[in-house]
């Protein structure tokens, strides 16, 4: 998420909004003597370099901005709220070290996950061996809940759900408006590959056929042979399974050399990524890119808007070039608070057993309940697009909220 300016008008939004934000980013049961009580510190890993830093980057503000949110509506209990944040580089290794010294140096009192599904899952180890809650925002790959750990909560999407709208829309066009065949690429990453079989097995069944399909390892920098190959095979979907702008970016210039443009290309992660995608492969290359996701800047969710304008004030932009990563994280706060607040304190063993328990919370990517592996079972699934400079919801074509899908897919530049 992105960036505000004077918004508060132009997106509409109201004293009462502001109250809405307010009991939903707080959730504190403030003290009018908060000033008396020790500051609470919160504990994070975030991949501020390496592989996942856009991300990182995002998570960061997000986590800020619920703090700053938190902070100025008497913190959490009365508690200020301090954020602990190290970088990881991107690195597994390093996030174990940094949840190690986090809860046995600096003594947090709670800890809020880092980036990626690659991470988390060492992270949450590291907590519950310590009897830590994890709630984090961007590690839900089905590795992750299959560990065994009771101490996890992740807020946002399962991943095995994401493209779920998208098959199930294409498979159901009319036969004279479906495509006829998908090329499915995917890194080997946790985050990606569970969602690519689900898309393809709906698609086939609709009779997409399967042009080409492609597993390339994570540490693949030079994309240009698989992209070749996509392009070879004249597919006239390109599914493909990225974690990070770079990828998609590079997969683009490719397509773009090859002189082919599939009618639909939709990637698991990177359009999602706001100004950051639409700088690094320009606007017009944008134009019709898809990805699935469970938020962007135009969600209608309680306190969405006001955080929206929130942000832009701060950062700038406009709610399209907002990252989606922004509303995780502060998903993540907004759970952790209202469970702060139910069980009167910081005590991470209350608070797991607390989100445990069925209940059902709010964040601005809507609602959240946990199930018993600590996914949210309430999550809903979204496919977005780029259509001009806006973002914009395409998926469910049921909702009100979507508008028309842009297809065929504009050619490079145009």
């Amino acid at each position: 998420m992105k960036k505000y300016g004077n918004l508060w008008r132009s997106l509409g939004v109201t004293s009462v909004a502001a109250s809405t934000l307010l009991m939903m980013a707080n959730s504190s049961g403030a003290v009018s003597k908060s000033h008396a009580l020790a500051p609470i510190k919160i504990g994070i890993s975030l991949s501020l370099s390496g592989d996942f830093s856009a991300d990182g980057v995002a998570f960061d503000q997000g986590y800020k901005l619920w703090a700053a949110d938190v902070n100025a509506h008497g913190g959490l209990l009365g508690h200020q709220v301090q954020l602990d944040v190290v970088s990881d580089a991107s690195s597994p290794t390093q996030v174990v070290t940094n949840y190690q010294k986090l809860i046995t140096n600096d003594h947090v009192a709670l800890t809020f996950g880092p980036f990626s599904s690659l991470l988390s899952l060492p992270a949450a180890k590291i907590d519950a061996r310590y009897g830590y809650a994890m709630i984090e925002g961007a590690g839900g790959a089905p590795s992750v809940f299959q560990a065994g750990l009771t101490n996890l909560f992740d807020v946002s999407l399962p991943v095995k759900d994401s493209l779920l709208p998208f098959a199930q829309w294409i498979s159901a066009l009319p036969a004279g408006k479906r495509p006829t065949t998908a090329a499915y690429v995917t890194t080997n990453d946790a985050f990606t590959e569970p969602q690519i079989p689900v898309a393809q097995n709906i698609m086939q069944k609709a009779g997409i056929k399967t042009a080409y399909y492609s597993v390339f390892p994570s540490e693949t920098t030079d994309y240009t042979p698989i992209a070749d190959a996509v392009a070879a095979a004249k597919a006239q979907v390109v599914v493909l399974g990225s974690v990070d702008v770079p990828t998609v970016s590079s997969f683009m210039q490719a397509f773009e050399q090859a002189h082919y443009t599939p009618k639909v290309f939709i990637a698991t992660g990177g359009p999602d990524q706001g100004t950051t995608f639409a700088k690094a492969v320009g606007i017009k290359n944008a134009d019709g890119m898809m990805v699935p996701n469970a938020w962007y800047g135009g969600a209608t969710t309680p306190g969405s808007a006001a955080m929206v304008a929130e942000y832009v004030k701060k950062y700038g932009g406009t709610p399209a070039t907002i990252s989606a990563d922004v509303a995780e994280a502060y998903s993540v706060g907004q759970i952790a608070a209202q469970a702060v607040k139910a069980t009167g304190g910081f005590n991470n063993a209350k608070i797991v057993k607390y989100l445990h328990s069925g209940v059902t919370l709010t964040s601005v990517q809507g609602p959240v309940k946990f199930d018993s592996l600590g996914e949210n079972n309430q999550a809903t699934a979204f496919t977005f697009q780029w259509q001009g400079a806006n973002f914009v919801q395409i998926n469910p074509v049921s909702s009100k909220a979507s508008k028309p899908v842009l297809m065929p897919k504009p050619a490079w530049g145009k």
